[in-house]
């Protein structure tokens, strides 16, 4: 939306991502995120999202190993 302070952009898009990562994303939501952002925005930081979960799970593993 253009005129969302940027924050809020970042925290709408951090809230989507998280809804969606769990499963608890509405289909209402969901639909509202892809007319308000490109589809690759949400991939990128997808990704990241995963790669800081699985980076997060390594190091409890090797945490709770030693």
């Amino acid at each position: 939306m253009p005129g969302q302070p940027v924050a809020n952009k970042k925290r709408n898009l951090f809230m989507s991502i998280a809804g969606a990562f769990f499963g608890v994303q509405s289909s209402e939501r969901h639909a509202a995120d892809f007319k308000s952002r490109s589809a690759l925005s949400y991939i990128i930081a997808g990704v990241i999202g995963v790669v800081l979960f699985v980076v997060s799970l390594m190091l409890l593993v090797s945490w709770v190993l030693n």
